[in-house]
């Protein structure tokens, strides 16, 4: 599968989750690079879980209601 393929449907998954999860998919993304640059250890996964859509620590400003 060519590299693009493959970046657009990680995006396209990234989104399709985040509205099942009731967010708004612009403002959870914009949320995520805001946040992921942030992260003192990449690949420590507690702060990566807080940050999937599912999370209760997501803002209510990525919510739709």
């Amino acid at each position: 599968m060519p590299r693009g393929a493959k970046a657009s449907a990680t995006i396209y998954s990234v989104i399709e989750t985040a509205k099942e999860n009731g967010l708004n998919p612009f403002q959870y993304l914009k949320y995520l690079f805001e946040q992921l640059p942030q992260l003192d250890e990449p690949k420590d996964p507690q702060p990566l879980d807080d940050l999937l859509p599912w999370s209760s620590k997501i803002p209510l400003t990525c919510r739709v209601f």
